[in-house]
């Protein structure tokens, strides 16, 4: 286990050019997600789904350990600024959510010895702690469920208000009016009617 756990911290350093705590933790993370579903890196569409809580360092190291990714649409990343992972079994239903222990810094160094500095102390001990001691699980029910994040292959539709495409089943119907969540102000941005009206003052260039 050392081993492979070495080999991958070296994979996800290499975006970096450091290792980092958080990236550790990814990893552990990550290899620990797929023993308990008994699943196999890299996961494909037809056996899991990963849903992370924070993108950057922890990102890069689930995705090494797992070789899941976004572009497979085996990674998603719902930006709750936690450092957590949901290992959904595609086969079962079953998900389960991977944090650290609530004391895993304070721990850590324990598994540290004569290391002053807490940051190294953390991405020492992150390394060697005990799975019990570093993680905790937990059985969850996601919502919206697998199926509804997975969606069915090629489907599209066009928003009636905005008229660009919406794929995966992401539309929200109001009123029998086909919408994407940003025309009904449930994006994360909202158009500046000052650059709208530029934008529709431009001229096509002359061919």
């Amino acid at each position: 286990m050392s081993l492979c756990i070495t080999d991958l911290l070296k994979r996800s350093s290499t975006r970096h050019d450091h290792l980092c705590p958080r990236q550790v933790l990814g990893v552990r993370i990550g290899l620990a997600g797929l023993a308990i579903l008994e699943l196999e890196s890299p996961i494909n569409k037809s056996t899991a789904l990963i849903i992370i809580e924070s993108d950057g360092c922890f990102a890069d190291g689930v995705e090494v350990a797992t070789g899941a990714t976004i572009g497979h649409r085996t990674l998603r990343v719902n930006d709750f600024g936690k450092m957590a992972a949901t290992f959904a079994d595609v086969r079962t239903g079953r998900a389960i959510r991977i944090s650290p222990g609530l004391d895993v810094r304070e721990r850590a160094w324990l598994y540290a010895p004569g290391e002053p500095r807490h940051y190294f102390a953390q991405l020492l001990g992150y390394q060697v702690m005990p799975e019990a001691e570093l993680l905790r699980f937990q059985e969850v029910t996601l919502h919206p469920t697998l199926e509804e994040l997975i969606s069915q292959p090629l489907a599209r539709v066009r928003c009636d208000h905005c008229g660009e495409e919406i794929f995966n089943e992401r539309e929200v119907i109001v009123n029998g009016t086909i919408l994407c969540r940003t025309c009904t102000q449930d994006g994360y941005y909202f158009i500046q009617p000052a650059h709208e009206e530029v934008c529709a003052s431009v001229e096509e260039p002359v061919k």
